[in-house]
């Protein structure tokens, strides 16, 4: 597994690397299995800026804008079907039907 500690500048390199000898890795952010990673799972960094957004245009105009605390955090699955056929691996369909996206 790839940790989220500055390895997300180097993906250009971890990512063939772990393809090139056939290991079937997990990362922490989509943006890896975009790049051809195998699966990821890790929190959904576009949801705070969507809540960001929405919180200022609906309360642009109020002077005593409410604070609010994330009370859940939203994680997401992505899968790459091609990674995974590359590696010769089968992908159960339990995890298919959890994945929040499959990339083909």
């Amino acid at each position: 597994m790839a940790t989220s500690g500055g390895t997300g500048f180097h993906r250009g390199l971890i990512v063939p690397l772990a393809a090139r000898h056939k290991l079937p890795a997990v990362y922490p952010f989509r943006y890896y299995v975009t790049d051809g990673g195998l699966i990821s799972y890790g929190p959904d960094a576009v949801l705070p800026f969507r809540r960001a957004a929405a919180y200022i245009i609906v309360y642009s105009r109020v002077k005593n804008r409410p604070i609010f605390r994330c009370r859940r955090r939203t994680y997401e699955l992505v899968l790459n079907l091609k990674t995974a056929k590359t590696l010769g691996l089968t992908v159960p369909p339990s995890v298919l039907a959890r994945a929040d996206e499959v990339i083909e």
